[in-house]
């Protein structure tokens, strides 16, 4: 155990988070993305929630500045009636930081290309629907 490091985030997940690099993408998706079909390198946090993983990975982990909108979410699939309240649950987690602006929304099928490309995806048990968000990481300073 370490001071100051949120212990929701696994020593996994730690390593993922250290590894990756200016302009890399983290995946934090939802119970139902396909994160095992998808991830390159796939890490489980199972039992977690996206918005308190999201929270204390913001606490660690700097926004690309260098981007117009650094964190990306799966846009509504066309005609899809639902409201996703958890848009402002990030909203709110996001604002905290220095470089946030406002979501990116990506089509689905691109958002899982994109996904495929990230450095790497966190499998959570979230159970809101279009909980899926992608963070584009900084530069440390």
């Amino acid at each position: 155990m370490l001071k100051g490091i949120p212990s929701i985030l696994s020593p996994d997940l730690l390593k993922i988070l250290m590894e990756m690099g200016h302009g890399d993408e983290l995946v934090i998706a939802d119970g139902n993305f396909p994160a095992g079909d998808i991830a390159r390198r796939l890490v489980r946090s199972d039992g977690n929630m996206v918005p308190e993983i999201l929270e204390a990975i913001l606490k660690l982990f700097p926004l690309d500045k260098y981007v117009p909108k650094p964190v990306a979410l799966m846009a509504l699939v066309p005609g899809d009636p639902y409201k996703p309240e958890i848009w402002e649950t990030y909203r709110a987690i996001c604002k905290k930081q220095e470089f946030f602006t406002d979501f990116e929304s990506v089509e689905r099928f691109a958002f899982y290309e994109r996904a495929k490309k990230a450095y790497a995806v966190i499998a959570t048990s979230e159970t809101a629907l279009y909980a899926n968000i992608i963070l584009k990481k900084g530069v440390v300073i």
